[in-house]
């Protein structure tokens, strides 16, 4: 998960490596009960001289896996939130990847948003603020937003200070959560 060591700059080090929170499977997770109990119960319904009818409601409830349920979750492992002590990296995709490096040195505010779902879940969305065409990204279910919230922050300050943070301030583990 995150992103590789040999794509780092010099001198550049992963403060914190996570992915969006596990929250966005519980959806396809009831998905994929409704459709094997439903495609159970259909084909539980069909006459035994009709079993190509039974192919067929298998298939449905294949086409629908996919594309409610398996197409999620690739979405969920694919998807990761990467801050280095220099930038904000994001991936995701599962054929196309798209991916997008922000300098910290960019960024002008740092705020974040939780529902009351979210904070039942202890996840949240990001918000950063940058100079650039877009002016903001959001990185949505981020898991412990708050905890991201202030290591971005401290970041932020130790940049603008012209100073690197310090390991009792910052850390210098990877945090990944």
């Amino acid at each position: 998960m995150g992103i590789s060591p040999r794509l780092l700059g010099d001198g550049e080090r992963v403060v914190i490596s996570t992915r969006t929170h596990s929250k966005a499977l519980v959806g396809p997770i009831l998905v994929f009960i409704v459709i094997c109990a439903l495609a159970g119960f259909l084909a539980a319904l069909v006459p035994p001289d009709l079993a190509w009818l039974r192919w067929i409601v298998a298939a449905i409830a294949v086409a629908a896996g996919v594309a409610w349920v398996l197409t999620p979750l690739l979405r969920w492992l694919t998807t990761s939130y990467t801050v280095t002590n220099h930038r904000l990296i994001t991936r995701r995709g599962v054929f196309t990847r798209l991916g997008h490096d922000l300098p910290l040195s960019r960024v002008h505010d740092v705020s974040y948003e939780r529902s009351l779902l979210d904070r039942l879940f202890g996840c949240g969305t990001l918000v950063v603020s940058a100079a650039s065409e877009d002016g903001q990204i959001r990185l949505t279910d981020v898991p412990n937003v708050e905890h991201l919230h202030l290591r971005v922050s401290g970041l932020l300050i130790s940049d603008r200070d012209g100073v690197e943070g310090s390991a009792a301030s910052y850390g210098q583990d990877v945090d990944r959560r």
